[in-house]
């Protein structure tokens, strides 16, 4: 079973992008070489820096965080990135060793 990520990218407009992969190195830097697989949000809004990335148990686990934290306000967002959301369903790795995968 692949392992998979949730993660938020910043752009140089201070906006969040979230989505999810199984690489998150990989995903990072086609978002990074604005070329066929980065998102189109991200075109040309570089440089992007890596806010949140963490570890989820399953693509549909990986799918309902996703949209989780696409229903976010923005303050909230940066509490999650932060890791001062509470009863957030995940944790920064970039921040912390482990990761909660459930509530």
């Amino acid at each position: 079973m692949k392992q998979w990520f949730v993660y938020i990218i910043e752009n140089k407009l201070k906006q969040y992008y979230t989505g999810i992969c199984t690489d998150i190195e990989r995903r990072f830097d086609e978002h990074q070489s604005n070329g066929p697989k980065c998102a189109k949000a991200l075109k040309g809004k570089g440089p992007l820096v890596l806010k949140l990335w963490c570890k989820v148990a399953d693509h549909s686990h990986a799918l309902k965080v996703e949209l989780w934290i696409k229903k976010l306000n923005k303050p909230d967002k940066i509490k999650l990135v932060n890791n001062t959301l509470p009863d957030a369903p995940v944790s920064n790795m970039l921040l912390e060793e482990d990761c909660n995968h459930e509530k």
